[in-house]
């Protein structure tokens, strides 16, 4: 089973990247993580350009979409809303047959964090993505400086990803994905 991985942040360190890291870390046997890197290659969503041929760091995230299970999001709360990057990225997705029905969960890293989370719901549901509620996670990430190893040798922290995880891949298991 293939997860895909996107975070909302375009730091070289930060916290979301980090629980993402320690997800890919903690997964279940026979489950691979895959980070999307390229969130920030994007260009700035115009329905213009949204055609049969759209740019190749569109088709790209659109090809690794395609190719994964299910979706893991984690994103900072910047003035009370999801960062530009994530929000273009999922721009990006709308029109795109390779995302109707993606199994998703949200992992939220600071508790504080209210505003980015319920967006991220609405957009995606609106998205047609299959929320997979029961797996969404939130960790209290929020002023200890915890890297991806932290996480994951942290025990209450590696418990509730692993246990996210586990929930959302025996979703999947129970209704797998529709491919279209």
């Amino acid at each position: 089973m293939r997860l895909l991985a996107l975070c909302g942040s375009l730091r070289a360190v930060s916290s979301n990247g980090s629980a993402l890291v320690a997800a890919a870390q903690l997964a279940p046997a026979g489950v691979e993580v895959v980070i999307y890197p390229g969130l920030g290659d994007l260009p700035h969503f115009n329905p213009d350009l949204d055609t049969e041929a759209p740019p190749e760091p569109v088709l790209a995230l659109r090809r690794e979409i395609g190719m994964s299970d299910g979706l893991i999001l984690s994103t900072p709360e910047y003035a009370h809303g999801l960062p530009g990057a994530l929000k273009n990225g999922l721009d990006w997705l709308v029109s795109s047959l390779e995302f109707a029905d993606t199994p998703t969960i949200l992992i939220n890293t600071s508790p504080a964090s209210v505003h980015a989370p319920a967006q991220l719901r609405e957009i995606l549901t609106t998205m047609s993505a299959r929320l997979v509620e029961a797996a969404f996670v939130t960790l209290n990430l929020r002023g200890r400086g915890l890297d991806a190893a932290g996480i994951a040798a942290d025990p209450d922290l590696s418990a509730a990803l692993a246990g996210g995880l586990e929930r959302l891949v025996a979703a999947i298991a129970a209704q797998p994905r529709a491919r279209w």
